[in-house]
This record gives structure tokens, sequence and C-alpha cells, in this order.
């Protein structure tokens, strides 16, 4: 997706992600963009808690993902969010930094946090991951 050869995932589009380059995808490690608008908005007038959640959750899984090998997938466990500092429009551009922990056989874990433009922490998560494995061909259900 960072070069350009597969087409985004529809919730960048949605929340108004920009979606990793080339250079923001590195060997577990990666780096999601948001700039926080109006419509991301909860009812008191800040970037409500599950645009984070999701922000924090496609940098957590794309880190985890530079570590699998093709045909390797992967599913959320759970998801822990921090909210430190609000989200408002005029803040400019944030951006969520995801960095694996570690990667097993069955599990991997990460963590990320949300930084401002000054490079204030805004929110921090860690996320834990189960391995999707292709099953061997032949091998009992």
């Amino acid at each position: 997706m960072a070069r350009g050869e597969y087409a985004p995932p529809p919730i960048g589009d949605t929340l108004g992600f920009r979606l990793p380059r080339e250079a923001d995808v590195q060997d577990g490690q990666v780096t999601f963009y948001l700039t926080p608008e109006e419509f991301h908005y909860n009812p008191i007038g800040s970037v409500h808690g599950g645009v984070y959640a999701a922000l924090l959750d496609s940098a957590l899984g794309c880190c985890i993902h530079t570590k699998l090998p093709a045909g390797v997938g992967y599913t959320t466990l759970d998801l822990a969010v921090k909210y430190l500092r609000p989200l408002k429009v005029g803040m400019g551009e944030v951006r969520a930094v995801g960095k694996v922990i570690s990667v097993s056989q069955r599990v991997a874990t990460a963590e990320a946090q949300i930084l401002d433009a000054a490079g204030k922490v805004c929110a921090t998560a860690t996320t834990t991951c189960l391995i999707l494995r292709p099953a061997a061909k032949g091998a009992n259900g």
C-alpha cells in the first residue's frame, strides 16, 4: 500500500487518515497521520475516542504486519488506549507511531503513541494480536 501497489483500506478514507508513505514503514514500525477535523468531534467538542483508537489500532496492526511473512495474518485480541490530551481542529497533523514489542508463533504485541506536531504525547496504546498462520496441508481442524 505504501508503494501504491494496493488500494488503501476504506477506513482510511472514512476517517481521513493519511496512510503511510514508503518511508513511514520500517521493519517493526509504522506511522499513520491524521489532521483533526470537526467531523471527528464528539458532542463535547474534541476528537472522539474511537477515532484515536482506530488510528492507534491501524499503526499497531500494521507494525506487526511488517514482521510477518506473506500469507500470514493477524487479528486484534485486545487494545488498551490511554487518552492524555485532546485532539482538536487547528492543531495540525498528528501522527500515530506503532512499534513491535514481540512476535512469537501465535501472539504479537505492540505499542503506539499519538504525537502532536511538537512531539507531545496525546495518547498511548498497546495491543495483543493473534497470529493467523495457514493450516499445514493435510492437518486436521
